[in-house]
């Protein structure tokens, strides 16, 4: 991942701060420019109930102890209407009803559609990691880099199952489904790192499907798509174990030999292969399985792995020398410092990027 960006300040994500009631009780810090109003329905929710129920414990408290039985003797007196006392009470219920509606629609209003000038991110949720896919061709898996005070336009879809991303701090959350977009936006006034959680039961390993946001100054955006998301130069088995926890190799294959939802790396290279071209691991091999996984499955393992035909030829690389290195074949090639690929025509979708700024020959 892009060197730089590993320096910004962690924004504290507010934990610590529930109780203090800055804003609102047990809410994080408003870290987007739409929070405030997520907030002010929460908090008006919470206090208008609050008040009612304790206004309505207290008047059934009263009314027992007033109209108690005092003797064997007591009647109970005759029940007399009261239409202005029906009328109050279903009145003032249905006028709070009707607030909590419109505030609660126009904060949902604000937060689905986003300024015409949001800059687009194509977001792709599938068990059980994040996609975010740039205009530029630029893809992270589990990282979101968004410039500060840019309005931040996610277009999302689901490969498999039901998903739901969200952001505490933005106050945003929405249904991520198969087969369709959802839309969702956020601005982001402050640099920080915010997490995204998932927050609909997707399986196996849903409590650990999540996803950082790093805002970032502009300057540094800019850097960021114009490097592709990657470290300028790498020598490409160094690249390839960036690679095997960032775009999560790590979740079904292991590298020590222990078993997984895939076949370890550890001892792969040069294994008999049936029904490949060469019949063995190779570079030809690892490129395949990585681009069309099910054209090679191994056999007493689900042919569950999803294409990632979004890789670079870089990464490929990286990927397959990182895989000699463990197994004791790395070339000197694969030592050596090699230029990453750079995205092609960056600024033309860089969001506001600054005037001169031009990168290093």
């Amino acid at each position: 991942m892009l060197s730089a960006l590993q320096d910004t300040p962690a924004q504290d994500l507010g934990r610590t701060e529930f109780f203090t009631g800055e804003n609102g009780l047990w809410l994080p810090p408003q870290s987007s420019t739409t929070a405030h109003e997520i907030d002010f329905v929460w908090n008006f929710i919470l206090w208008s109930s609050t008040i009612l129920t304790v206004g309505v414990a207290i008047g059934i408290v009263y009314l027992a102890w007033k109209y108690r039985r005092r003797s064997q003797a007591d009647r109970p007196a005759p029940v007399k209407e009261s239409p202005v006392l029906e009328l109050t009470w279903s009145i003032i219920p249905t006028i709070l009803v009707l607030i909590v509606f419109f505030l609660g629609f126009r904060a949902y209003v604000s937060t689905s559609i986003p300024p015409t000038d949001a800059y687009e991110v194509a977001v792709k949720g599938q068990s059980w990691f994040w996609t975010f896919e740039y205009p530029d061709g630029t893809v992270l898996q589990n990282e979101l880099v968004v410039p500060a005070g840019q309005p931040i336009k996610l277009v999302m879809t689901s490969q498999d199952v039901l998903h739901s991303f969200f952001v505490p701090e933005f106050r945003i959350k929405h249904d991520v489904v198969p087969n369709r977009y959802s839309f969702v936006w956020f601005n982001a006034p402050e640099e920080g790192v915010y997490q995204v959680v998932c927050t609909e039961y997707c399986g196996l390993d849903h409590s650990n499907m999540g996803a950082e946001i790093r805002v970032v100054g502009r300057d540094e955006f800019y850097t960021f798509l114009q490097t592709g998301g990657g470290d300028v130069n790498l020598p490409p088995a160094e690249l390839g174990a960036q690679l095997y926890t960032s775009r999560n190799c790590n979740t079904c294959h292991s590298i020590d030999g222990s078993p997984g939802t895939g076949p370890s790396w550890l001892g792969i290279w040069g294994e008999p292969r049936p029904g490949s071209e060469s019949g063995v691991v190779d570079d030809n091999y690892v490129r395949q399985s990585i681009v069309n996984p099910n054209a090679y499955i191994v056999e007493g393992y689900p042919g569950a792995m999803p294409a990632y035909d979004f890789l670079s030829d870089t990464e490929i690389r990286g990927l397959t020398a990182y895989m000699r290195q463990i197994n004791g074949a790395a070339t000197a090639a694969d030592t050596s410092l090699v230029p990453v690929d750079v995205a092609a025509d960056s600024t033309a979708a860089t969001p506001d990027v600054p005037a001169g700024a031009e990168t290093e020959e």
